[in-house]
């Protein structure tokens, strides 16, 4: 097969997390008898640097006509006026439009070995296996926004159409996992939460009768997420809920360095990022865990490229080598032997 991937490494940490996803790339593509083939572009804080745009035109021609985009992070203290016309974040919110992608997937799933790494009891993880599906293109980070010397708002919109469709790709995530799906909202106090439950009930009930749904509110979500993880799923839930609950999930693996993420829209190309932010305390120290970039890479293999035995055996990789012991900073208890995000990579392709 013959793919072509746009790599996109961002801020901070993020050029070396995707060099380590690229790298696990390259030797699957060997293995398997692949062609894969990777192209560079500026977004974010490196690109408003170099071109005054945090999306150059350049970056969004390759996005478009590549198979798949690979993302490392945007962000960080040197361009965090809120005030600027241009800033990182405008620039992941404006790809994710452009390329139409509004499902965002987030596996949770915590590694048995990794389970002293969190701060839950080691029995609050057992069997926790679940997928967060976030709605991408709606809700508070898109509405109209007014600001005035003593007032501010941001306006809550959503479509039917909008969560329909977010609703069928979490229904039919969860028909092939446990037939379980928990639909996130705030329906006691909003309106586009009502919107958002009454379109999710009418769709599972007419299109995926087999499914069991339930409704929660988000704070109760919020506490059951600690109290009883294993108990979900699939989750689906808006834009800014899915935020904030995947970052406090998380914790459930041991870090935000372990959690990977897949947006998709109607077709096969998606944009993959790890969940974690650009880290610039720690970039160009060595010790960024590639763990989620490189979980990430799988999933462009699963969902773009369809190409699953070999998503399956990165990720068998990385489980491997969490089980053989290999941590990076993030992850590592007292005494334990740390590795940088380059030996953590050379681990995990050596497993393959």
């Amino acid at each position: 097969m013959k793919a072509s991937i746009a790599v996109l490494p961002g801020d901070g940490i993020g050029p070396e997390v995707t060099d380590a996803a690229v790298a696990v790339l390259t030797e699957i593509g060997s293995k398997f008898g692949h062609r894969i083939e990777f192209r560079n572009a500026l977004i974010g804080g490196a690109a408003i640097d170099a071109t005054g745009r945090a999306l150059p035109d350049d970056t969004l021609r390759l996005c478009e006509r590549s198979h798949a985009v690979l993302l490392g992070a945007v962000g960080g203290p040197k361009w965090s006026d809120p005030d600027a016309s241009e800033r990182p974040e405008l620039g992941l919110l404006a790809l994710r439009k452009a390329l139409g992608v509004f499902a965002n997937l987030r596996p949770v799933a915590p590694y048995p070995a990794l389970f002293d790494a969190s701060p839950l009891r080691s029995d609050r993880l057992r069997d926790v296996d679940f997928m967060v599906v976030r709605e991408l293109t709606g809700g508070i980070y898109f509405g109209e926004k007014t600001r005035s010397e003593n007032r501010a708002s941001d306006l809550c919109t959503y479509t039917r159409e909008e969560i329909e469709r977010i609703t069928r790709v979490a229904a039919e995530l969860a028909s092939k996992r446990r037939q379980h799906l928990v639909s996130v909202d705030k329906a006691n106090v909003l309106e586009t939460s009502r919107l958002w439950r009454d379109v999710v009930t009418g769709i599972v009930a007419t299109e995926y009768p087999s499914i069991s749904l339930e409704h929660m509110l988000v704070d109760a979500a919020a506490m059951h997420l600690l109290d009883r993880p294993s108990k979900f799923d699939v989750i689906v839930t808006e834009n800014m809920f899915g935020d904030i609950l995947t970052d406090e999930a998380s914790m459930l693996a041991g870090s935000l360095g372990m959690l990977p993420s897949a947006s998709l829209g109607s077709g096969t190309q998606g944009l993959y990022e790890p969940i974690h932010g650009s880290a610039p305390d720690i970039a160009g120290q060595g010790n960024a865990n590639p763990c989620a970039a490189i979980a990430s890479a799988a999933m462009l293999l699963r969902h773009s490229l369809v190409l699953h035995d070999e998503a399956n055996a990165i990720e068998t990789a990385i489980a491997r080598t969490i089980a053989d012991g290999s941590r990076t900073r993030d992850i590592a208890l007292e005494n334990e032997t740390v590795s940088t995000t380059e030996e953590m990579t050379s681990l995990i392709i050596a497993a393959l």
